[in-house]
Parts: C-alpha cells; sequence; structure tokens
C-alpha cells in the first residue's frame, strides 16, 4: 500500500509540474502581455512605448521566458505564485478569498449530482416496465447535452425573473446558492446516472444476482443488497472527473448568475493575464483533481476486497 501511494504521489507531482508548464507557456505566447493591457487601461493609447517598457519590467515580464518560469516555478513549489499584475495582491491571498463561495456552490452541486444521478440509475432499471426503464435510461444523454449557460438561464427565466423564488445574482444567503447549484448539479447527475444505469444493468444480469433471486430475495433486496455496491465502482471512477468538471463549470455558472468565486476570478485574470493568479487557479485546481482520484483509488477495496493495490511481486 506505501509504495502504490507513493507511486501515486509521484504521478501526480507530475501532473502537477504539468499544469504549471503548460498555463504558463500558453499565457506566454498570446499576442498581448499583462504590462499591455495595463497600460492600454491606463491611458487607452499604447503609444507610449515608455509605459509600457515600465509596467514590464515592474512585473518581471522584460527578463527571458526560462528565467521566468524559473522563478515561478521555484515560487510555486514554496506556494507562492507572486502578485498579481492587476492589483498587486498576492495571488494566493485572491485565491482565499474566492474560494469559499465556490466550495459552497460546488460541495451542494456535487451533492445534488450524487443524490439525482443515483436516484435516476435505480429508477431506469427498478420498473418492470420495459417502457418506462427505457424512457429514464434516456434522460441522461438529455442532461449531458444540455449547455451549462443555457440551463442557466433558463432556471434564472423561470425561477427568478417569472416566479420570483430565487434571487438571480449575488452572493447573499442560501437562496442564491440554490440555481447556481442546480445549474452545476443537472449535467453531473446525469453523467453519474448514465454510467451508474449501465453498471447496474450489467450487474443484474450476473449469475450471482441470479442465484439470489431464486433464494427468494425480493427486488428491493437485490438492487440494494446484492448489485448496487458493485455496481457503484465504475460510477466512482466518474467522481473524480465530475469533481473537476463542477470546477470547471463554476467559470461559466458564477458569471451566469453574478457569483464572486474562483469563476469570476478565473475569468478576469485570463482577460487581463495575469499570470499569477491563473497558475494558482491552475495548480489548485489540479490538486484537487489528484486528491480526489487518489482518494477514489483507496475506495475501490473498500467496496470490493477483491480489488488490491498492492505491487505484484517479482516471483509472480
Amino acid at each position: 500500500m506505501g509504495r502504490y501511494i507513493a507511486r501515486r504521489l509521484g504521478q501526480g507531482g507530475f501532473v502537477l509540474w504539468a499544469a504549471f508548464t503548460i498555463s504558463f507557456f500558453l499565457l506566454y505566447v498570446l499576442p498581448s502581455d499583462a504590462a499591455s493591457i495595463k497600460a492600454a487601461g491606463a491611458d487607452g493609447d499604447l503609444s507610449d512605448p515608455e509605459l509600457v517598457a515600465r509596467l514590464r519590467a515592474e512585473q518581471g515580464l522584460d527578463r527571458p521566458v526560462l528565467v521566468q518560469y524559473a522563478h515561478g516555478l521555484w515560487g510555486a513549489l514554496h506556494l507562492d505564485f507572486g502578485r498579481s499584475f492587476s492589483s498587486g495582491a498576492p495571488a494566493t491571498k485572491l485565491l482565499a478569498e474566492a474560494l469559499p463561495p465556490t466550495l459552497q456552490l460546488t460541495a451542494l452541486a456535487l451533492g445534488l449530482a450524487l443524490v439525482g444521478g443515483a436516484a435516476l440509475a435505480l429508477a431506469s432499471t427498478f420498473p418492470r416496465a420495459r417502457w418506462l426503464r427505457h424512457a429514464l435510461a434516456s434522460l441522461p444523454a438529455l442532461g449531458i447535452s444540455l449547455p451549462t449557460f443555457w440551463v442557466g438561464l433558463l432556471l434564472l427565466q423561470w425561477f427568478s425573473f417569472e416566479l420570483r423564488l430565487f434571487p438571480a445574482m449575488g452572493n447573499e444567503g442560501f437562496e442564491s446558492l440554490v440555481l447556481p447549484a442546480f445549474t452545476l448539479a443537472i449535467p453531473a447527475s446525469a453523467a453519474f446516472a448514465q454510467v451508474l444505469s449501465r453498471s447496474l444493468r450489467q450487474t443484474l444480469a450476473e449469475p450471482y444476482v441470479e442465484t439470489a433471486r431464486a433464494k427468494g430475495a425480493g427486488r428491493v433486496r437485490v438492487h440494494f443488497g446484492h448489485a448496487l455496491r458493485n455496481a457503484s465502482i465504475p460510477a466512482l471512477t466518474v467522481l473524480g472527473v465530475t469533481v473537476g468538471g463542477l470546477l470547471a463549470g463554476a467559470v461559466v455558472t458564477e458569471t451566469v448568475f453574478s457569483r464572486a468565486g474562483i469563476g469570476r476570478l478565473t475569468v478576469t485574470a485570463v482577460n487581463q493575464q495575469d499570470v499569477p493568479v491563473v497558475q494558482a487557479i491552475v495548480v489548485f485546481s489540479a490538486v484537487v483533481f489528484v486528491v480526489v482520484t487518489l482518494l477514489v483509488d483507496l475506495l475501490y477495496p473498500v467496496l470490493d476486497p477483491r480489488i488490491t493495490t498492492r505491487q505484484p511481486s517479482a516471483a509472480a
């Protein structure tokens, strides 16, 4: 187990390095930089080369690219991504301030996605009527195909502007979380339900399930006591991807609902080519993905003792 965890941590370190490196060079090759954008915002005219040169020197953008990369990477290893080019505040401070609203949103959306996806998967495999099972099984594909921004705008139109049940924007109170959370949860729950329902159908056809039925086990006991646990293993794999998808979806959702959080911070930082802030966000997202994936891998043996994380011996 220890060797397995060490190997996975090594792979996670490589993912973090790759995320930092790719984001740095993607921002570097863009035709403009933070100094040019700030100069244009200051006087609306880039014809003053002295202003642009001074801003580039202040931000360290006049140094060779490899020097900038090495300096940024060394700082990232010490959890120091530098100061924001636009505001001058530490990038980690801006991230920490934007994190709580986004965590609240993604946690509620993840809970809704798991509950809704599991309920839909069970509903699509439990009814005796074949037409009803097929109708329910087609809903996940529909949910996945819906664009997040369109779902958000539709919920805004119905529940905010027409019914006036929930606020249309802002971060005030639990009510402001409901519509953004459902906007994020719908595609995530659809993906979870699609995988779980397919796995449930395959598991219900296994010989040990037929044996349980032959021994007199009822349909509820067969579903929940025999099939669901083993069918959950493929769905558990989707969980790691789902968390990453929720963080990515928060960018669109927080923009649609005008919520403060990592999504709005990301949009602002990318528009201003604020490299320290963008890289802090990218590395944080990669850390979340690595940690969730590792936890999912460690949960496999809990659901199915036949799965082991031990390395095969040399003799074998």
